[in-house]
């Protein structure tokens, strides 16, 4: 299949291209800035804010990939959940109906929904509707929080574990997580391709190793071969108002958005694995495959 891909440059584009390579697909990537060259890639230089940029590169393929999303926004620089989240998608769903490319496959969010309390998930589920009403042949993915040697969160957990050994916990620290590698996310996108009866289907993807935030940190402790840190506990009344004053500070580690976020959880029942077939990677093997050391 030729298949052309928006996001496709960023740390879990990165698995889903190659995933889709070793099938043996054809790829067009749509890049702020052409880089290194790579065997059965091309790059289309634009934006996808800007759909006449790419519009012409969709002609002639098979399928699109969405994978843009963010985690933060930056307003003053033109980064918000509206622009990127909402109006990209119109954008690829409007190039896909135009150019008359059938298949679609979207990346979300799990937690995703109308009443959700984070703009973040509002806006994904927005995005989501979008791509349910284009007439498209789609497949939407939520994953949860998904990890990998080039991941941010797990890798800033590990950055502030060798700064110290204590870590102090935001809440009671017993919100769960269950994340997924990016390898695996990468393979149901690649599989769902060659899956007709994954058209019109929604999955929450996550692993299966189901953590408390404590636990998670004692794993990624345990997989740099340190010792599990001092977790001193900040109570939530006195760190909401806190985040509220210097969520806007770029250097501010957290906004109220992503700590909603997080108090919220990220699991899912794991239904997924029996539609694709894949077992998913065990957590703290994975993670001590790149943290080690």
């Amino acid at each position: 299949m030729k298949i052309f891909i928006a996001g496709g440059t960023g740390f879990v584009g990165g698995h889903v291209v190659r995933a889709l390579l070793e099938r043996g697909h054809q790829l067009t990537l749509l890049v702020h800035r052409r880089g290194r060259k790579q065997a059965g890639v091309e790059q289309v230089e634009g934006d996808i804010t800007s759909p006449e940029s790419f519009a012409g590169a969709v002609a002639g393929c098979d399928a699109l990939i969405n994978l843009v999303g963010i985690i933060r926004e930056f307003p003053g620089r033109g980064i918000s959940f509206e622009r990127l989240h909402v109006q990209a998608t119109a954008n690829m769903v409007a190039a896909a109906v135009d150019a008359g490319v059938p298949r679609y496959l979207q990346m979300s969010a799990l937690g995703t929904r109308p009443e959700a309390v984070s703009q973040y998930h509002r806006t994904k589920f927005l995005a989501e509707e979008t791509v349910r009403a284009s007439g498209l042949a789609w497949t939407i993915f939520r994953p949860s929080l998904i990890y990998g040697p080039q991941d941010a969160f797990v890798n800033m957990l590990a950055d502030q574990l060798r700064l110290s050994p204590v870590f102090p916990v935001i809440g009671n620290g017993r919100y769960r997580l269950q994340p997924i590698h990016a390898d695996d996310v990468a393979r149901c996108f690649a599989l769902a391709l060659e899956m007709p009866e994954t058209v019109g289907g929604c999955y929450e993807l996550c692993g299966s190793d189901r953590l408390t935030f404590v636990e998670l940190l004692d794993a990624v402790a345990a997989a740099m071969g340190r010792k599990a840190p001092l977790k001193p506990l900040m109570p939530l009344p006195l760190i909401r108002p806190l985040v509220r004053l210097l969520q806007r500070l770029p250097g501010f580690p957290i906004t109220l958005d992503q700590l909603q976020m997080l108090l919220e959880e990220s699991i899912c029942d794991g239904g997924w694995r029996e539609q694709f077939g894949v077992p998913p990677r065990d957590f703290r093997r994975s993670i001590g495959e790149y943290l080690r050391g």
